[in-house]
């Protein structure tokens, strides 16, 4: 396999880290913040960038910045939120562009990041677009929070580590990538699953996940859809000319 493969690769594995290490921060501070005015909601988005150096194995620094929003009803549509931040970032493209700048997701002007690498090298270049989220198949976030709450009959209360988390991730090299965070998951079940190979060293003749944005239920697939739409924003404007 091409040095360029191993490298996607390597960077698909990392993105898994970052993106479940981001999750698990998300759902520790929302757990904190929970009832408070300065509630977080349930979603946020993740970006992610890479940065050349040579002293790493295959030769990048990946950078990830984040935003969380507070709790509110707007927050907690996720579908929609990613719609209007897609028109968000189409906006901000074409105001800056019609005055002469370049507009960048990360700022300083109108960023669309409140968290993570604020403040990347320059020349970083966009690789992908990812969601984390805490609605998962166990409960929206406001029910599994309030379980957390109630004293348990003969049983042992549950923290915030007992929870579960999603993430959803495209790559401008085509990848899809969601994330199935179980902390309670059978040894030998990672809950990743990937368009694209995460071992380029391991022969596979069939990916049941090759069709992964198109997998599941009607909200799963708005998901993706609407993840989409902000990938193809950021991907037209930050490498032009490229098709994610």
């Amino acid at each position: 396999m091409s040095p360029q493969a191993r490298r996607w690769a390597d960077l698909r594995r990392q993105i898994i880290f970052r993106a479940k290490r981001l999750n698990v921060g998300h759902l520790i501070e929302a757990d904190q913040r929970y009832g408070q005015r300065d509630a977080l909601g349930p979603h946020g988005v993740m970006l992610f960038l890479v940065s050349d150096a040579p002293t790493e194995p295959h030769g990048y620094r990946l950078h990830t910045a984040y935003r969380l929003w507070l709790a509110s009803p707007e927050a907690d549509d996720l579908p929609r939120l990613l719609s209007d931040l897609a028109d968000i970032a189409a906006e901000n493209v074409a105001r800056c562009t019609a005055a002469g700048r370049r507009w960048h997701p990360i700022g300083p002007e109108r960023s669309m990041v409140n968290g993570g690498d604020m403040s990347p090298p320059a020349g970083a270049v966009y690789v992908g677009v990812g969601v984390t989220t805490l609605d998962t198949d166990h409960g929206r976030w406001q029910q599994v929070a309030r379980t957390l709450r109630d004293v348990p009959v003969g049983g042992r209360r549950l923290s915030a580590f007992d929870l579960k988390g999603q993430c959803y991730t495209l790559l401008t090299d085509g990848t899809a990538l969601h994330i199935d965070r179980d902390p309670h998951a059978r040894l030998g079940v990672d809950g990743i699953r990937c368009t694209k190979t995460l071992d380029p060293d391991r022969v596979t003749h069939y990916n049941p996940h090759h069709d992964l944005t198109e997998q599941g239920d009607h909200d799963t697939r708005e998901v993706w859809r609407k993840l989409g739409l902000l990938h193809n924003v950021l991907t037209a404007h930050l490498l032009p000319g490229r098709q994610p």
